[in-house]
């Protein structure tokens, strides 16, 4: 496909890749000269995408994590550092979804959704910030840590109270530890997606309730997910040097 945006000599880890947006982003990473560590928890479909990747002359590897056990998170870059060297780029992609209307919406799927989409995200950028300032980002000035949000953090969408409420959190996170981090050398960014179609979507956009929404769009239409791949790339990049603390918002006007 080819962006503009050179990783030669940099190595990414991206959460959530098995499927979706994060095996998107890997791709992307990867084509663009990056080292790629995919991460998550279904490892059979990782070594398919590793090997996708390899096959087109990309290099990637893949490690086991759950973003919601601590202690899988730091098994992960431990491995990954193993097997790729210092994470200097960062993607915090993994997530999981709902559709229950809140007043049906069961204590086990909110605490999956906190458990996942807020404290998984947070337990893993704190990973990732400790050791690019261990790996020197202070004067390397490579840190990039970008965190996938969502517009349900600012529009509302029905049967998306928690898991919006989740997406607006990490929005603030990523701000405030952009500047908590400024002088560590680490810019930390957010993209917040609209709806595209991928495995994790496909059940509530293939919905009586979904095909009304995308009705209702400004452009009645889904795009396709690569049309995130640009800022991602530029966020990754010694292009975005002076960028931290951003959001940036790829829906095509669904947020309108």
């Amino acid at each position: 496909m080819g962006y503009a945006f050179e990783l030669a000599g940099r190595t990414a880890l991206v959460t959530g890749a098995s499927s979706g947006l994060g095996a998107n982003f890997a791709r992307a990473l990867a084509e663009s000269g990056a080292t790629v560590v995919v991460a998550a928890r279904r490892a059979d479909r990782l070594e398919a995408l590793v090997a996708e990747i390899k096959a087109v002359g990309g290099q990637a590897h893949a490690v086991a994590m759950d973003v919601s056990d601590e202690a899988s998170i730091r098994a992960g870059f431990a491995e990954a550092e193993v097997v790729a060297g210092p994470i200097n780029i960062f993607v915090a992609n993994a997530g999981v979804a709902s559709e229950t209307m809140a007043l049906d919406q069961p204590t086990c799927e909110i605490d999956a959704l906190l458990s996942v989409n807020l404290r998984g995200v947070v337990l893993s950028v704190q990973e990732a910030a400790r050791r690019m300032v261990a790996a020197g980002s202070a004067d390397k000035q490579d840190g990039r840590i970008i965190i996938i949000g969502s517009i349900t953090a600012e529009k509302i969408f029905p049967g998306a109270a928690v898991y919006g409420a989740t997406k607006a959190a990490v929005r603030h996170l990523g701000r405030s530890l952009a500047r908590e981090w400024a002088r560590k050398g680490i810019n930390v960014n957010v993209i917040q997606p609209g709806y595209f179609l991928s495995e994790m979507t496909a059940p509530w956009i293939n919905s009586e309730m979904g095909q009304r929404l995308i009705a209702r769009f400004p452009r009645r239409r889904l795009r396709d997910m690569t049309d995130l791949n640009p800022p991602l790339l530029w966020l990754a990049s010694d292009a975005s040097a002076g960028i931290t603390g951003t959001v940036i918002t790829v829906d095509d006007g669904q947020s309108l």
